[in-house]
């Protein structure tokens, strides 16, 4: 019975997010309101906050399941490769940047914030610790099956600087996505691999 209530409790959760995430895409956070989000959803403006709190959870909950949907493809790709460290980062990475570039919800965030509204740009910046954390747990995790014999807090350091930089660049983009994903892969390795050097 538990599992039942749980289970109709996250799809609840998911509608009110997707409602949540196809407004922000269509005017912009700014645009987006709790009573629009239940109307949305089928549900009521007081089950939105009952499940969300706020309208800052909500925009949390919007931000989590964004970043859980990267790092899983991050996941993959690193899986994939392997031991090969160059081809794992570099498509980890390309895959972010390409990702990043054709979804909507981060378009209608970083146009938001050029328009001079940011109220979902401190998820991808300044209060990114949600990308931060999971996007890094991805790559030590990886690279602790690949990588044994790493310094830890230097790996950590390798991991969170990685990330860092993929994002600034989905933020500010400077190059091409190949271009920039093979120049931080290149990093990446020096990276990873002076990890492991005494």
């Amino acid at each position: 019975m538990g599992e039942l209530r749980d289970s109709a409790r996250q799809r609840l959760r998911d509608t009110i997010v997707d409602a949540a995430r196809a407004q922000t895409v269509a005017s912009g956070w700014d645009g987006v309101r709790m009573n629009g989000v239940a109307t949305a959803a089928g549900v009521s403006r007081q089950t939105v906050y009952n499940e969300f709190g706020s309208r800052a959870g909500l925009a949390e909950a919007l931000a989590r399941r964004e970043v859980d949907r990267f790092v899983a493809d991050v996941r993959a790709a690193l899986r994939e490769y392997g031991a090969d460290v160059r081809a794992g980062a570099y498509a980890a990475i390309r895959h972010t940047l390409a990702e990043s570039a054709g979804n909507p919800l981060i378009k209608a965030i970083l146009t938001s914030a050029r328009g001079g509204s940011d109220a979902l740009l401190p998820y991808l910046t300044t209060r990114a610790e949600l990308v931060l954390t999971e996007a890094s747990g991805a790559l030590l995790e990886w690279a602790g099956t690949h990588l044994p014999a790493a310094d830890p807090a230097a790996l950590a350091f390798a991991a969170d600087t990685v990330v860092r930089l993929v994002v600034s660049h989905i933020v500010l983009p400077g190059a091409p996505i190949d271009q920039t994903a093979a120049a931080l892969a290149d990093l990446a390795v020096h990276l990873f691999l002076t990890t492991a050097t005494p």
